[in-house]
């Protein structure tokens, strides 16, 4: 086995491939590496796979479309322990890339650059990217997943091999590159970052990357793998917002400098209680199925801590809201009735039915998640 791989996606990239594979080249033979150059075209139609094999380079033939497809094809036809990944734009200049491969050889499972903690040349990056894009999917990233990485967007990125194929990746597109973080992370791999140079591409045509068509990729797939982002914290806040509006409200008309908050800002909170109630729920069940389909890494404390609301728990709970909602709502029912069913003063009424009817509502929606929960519980031969 090789030491090192530099693998390059390509897809008509003739322009350009030529000095990348010499600068590819450079770095074996400056630092007398036992490697090899590896091309993953994507279905070229410009000649890049001839003039990769006559500097030669090794080219496979990815039948998948996509750029993590391109990757990840490459990833499994490599030779070398190591493989150091860069675009075959000429933007990322691998004869530059030998403190990636120190860092491995120290022991490190992946070795990010980042453009942002070193040098980005004039025109290399366009502005919304570099001032928008990047920072924002790396601030995700952080929040999300706790990875202390500068930049997730970067393309130069060293790793070992074995321990990128053990994660499974499976996205296509550009959104793989932060599937590989993510996956690291939650697996537990020993990450690190060293800062890179990122050169203006030498090509006359436009990249193929469309920044908010794969923005919003990369942002969908780290959202699908944070559950507790998604929907428990959001869920939550709703209803928190919800409860503490309602209890603000139900004495009567809140005043807060010029503007009244009567029972219509009431039914808003009512609103926000249920449906906050659902989305925690839905967080709750999201996070059971990706431990157990095995997308994200078992949380044992979590489960334990689930596990204690027994379907018998929240059954009792639930019918304990029930019930003081329907006396909320007979009560109210009773009132009219004392007035031989005549018009109500609403603003007292509705402060009395809207939240018995909150009641009621969240109680049904407990019940039925209460069995949908002891559901994703029940043991199986599997």
């Amino acid at each position: 086995m090789k030491e090192l791989t530099i693998l390059l996606p390509c897809l008509n990239e003739a322009e350009t491939i030529v000095q990348c594979i010499n600068r590819a080249r450079k770095l074996l033979d400056n630092y007398n590496i036992d490697g090899e150059i590896l091309v993953s075209d994507n279905g070229s139609t410009d000649g890049s796979q001839a003039i990769s094999k006559k500097l030669g380079a090794r080219v496979v033939e990815c039948p998948v479309r996509g750029y993590g497809a391109a990757l990840q094809f490459g990833i499994e036809k490599a030779e070398g322990k190591f493989i150091l990944i860069g675009d075959a734009d000429d933007s990322y200049h691998f004869d530059e890339a030998f403190p990636m491969i120190q860092k491995l050889r120290e022991g490190y499972d992946i070795c990010m650059g980042t453009r942002l903690k070193g040098k980005i040349m004039k025109n290399a990056m366009p502005f919304l990217n570099r001032y928008l894009g990047t920072p924002v999917i790396t601030a995700v990233g952080r929040i999300f997943f706790k990875v202390d990485l500068s930049d997730y967007n970067c393309g130069m990125r060293a790793f070992r091999k074995d321990k990128l194929l053990e994660l499974n990746l499976v996205t296509t597109g550009m959104e793989w590159a932060s599937e590989m973080i993510i996956k690291s992370r939650l697996a537990g791999l020993k990450m690190t970052e060293v800062p890179i140079t990122l050169y203006k591409d030498g090509r006359s045509r436009p990249p193929h990357l469309k920044r908010w068509r794969d923005g919003w990729r990369h942002l969908r797939f780290m959202l699908l793998h944070s559950p507790k982002w998604l929907f428990t914290i959001p869920g939550i806040m709703m209803m928190v917002i919800g409860i503490i509006g309602e209890i603000l409200l139900m004495p009567g008309v809140l005043k807060v400098g010029n503007v009244n908050f009567d029972v219509h800002t009431l039914i808003v909170m009512a609103v926000l209680i249920i449906l906050g109630v659902q989305i925690m729920f839905t967080g709750i069940f999201a996070t059971l199925y990706a431990h157990i389909r095995g997308i994200l890494p078992e949380d044992k404390k979590y489960t334990d801590f689930i596990r204690k609301f027994t379907l018998e728990k929240v059954l009792i709970f639930c019918l304990i809201l029930f019930t003081f909602g329907l006396a909320g709502f007979l009560y109210t029912l009773w009132e009219w009735y004392r007035v031989n069913f005549a018009e109500l003063n609403y603003q007292v009424t509705m402060r009395q039915l809207i939240p018995s009817l909150t009641l009621i509502a969240v109680s049904v929606q407990g019940m039925f998640n209460g069995f949908m929960l002891s559901l994703l519980f029940l043991k199986t031969r599997k």
